[in-house]
């Protein structure tokens, strides 16, 4: 009999190790934003309207979860009509001919308190390359629906000539007109599968 307990004492410790977690993106309550150096002396923010994603953790601490995210680039909004559309264009993002970036994660760890780390291939026009995000966890909540919330704030800067965002034009001072760094902040809040 003790031979028994113990061997489903086994199992259940083996199906609790390998049980895992699903996270739906809540688009309502997330963001995605960027932003770039105009003329040296400014910035200009944009965002897109238009993306989803998902997380799988082990647990709620989400030591070692992973993470993928789809943007849907023809969302692309800076509100200025002009603007937008040569950013969908080749000169750009190309939105026709890559109607996606994506994001898949490769590894996401803790750091110290609240602070962890995600690392992950991000992909736009077809070029992908590894990026780290520096991340705060936000922690869990239960909303009035009793629903289980979870929520991150991600931010990188990538280079966007690395990706193939090719347009560049330079001011009479030798500076660009928009810079090659991108700040990008990433902020989401994900709800627990029932």
């Amino acid at each position: 009999m003790k031979k028994v307990i113990l061997s489903i004492a086994a199992l259940v410790v083996m199906y609790t190790s390998n049980a895992q977690v699903n996270w739906s993106l809540d688009a309502s309550h997330s963001g995605v934003k960027f932003s770039v150096t105009h003329l040296v002396v400014s910035e200009v923010e944009g965002s897109f309207k238009i993306f989803n994603g998902s997380v799988t953790s082990k647990d709620d601490a989400f030591e070692g979860a992973t993470a993928d995210f789809t943007i849907d680039i023809a969302s692309i909004n800076t509100d200025n009509a002009d603007r937008d559309n040569h950013l969908r264009g080749d000169d750009f993002f190309n939105a026709e001919k890559y109607p996606k970036a994506t994001f898949k994660s490769t590894s996401f760890k803790k750091v110290k308190g609240n602070k962890y780390e995600l690392k992950g291939n991000l992909t736009i026009r077809d070029v992908t390359k590894p990026v780290t995000f520096d991340v705060t966890f936000g922690g869990t909540v239960k909303d009035p629906w009793g629903n289980t919330k979870a929520g991150f704030k991600a931010t990188t800067t990538i280079k966007r000539l690395e990706y193939g965002l090719k347009w560049n034009s330079m001011i009479e001072t030798g500076g660009a007109v928009v810079s090659d760094e991108v700040a990008i902040t990433v902020n989401l809040e994900l709800k627990k599968a029932k």
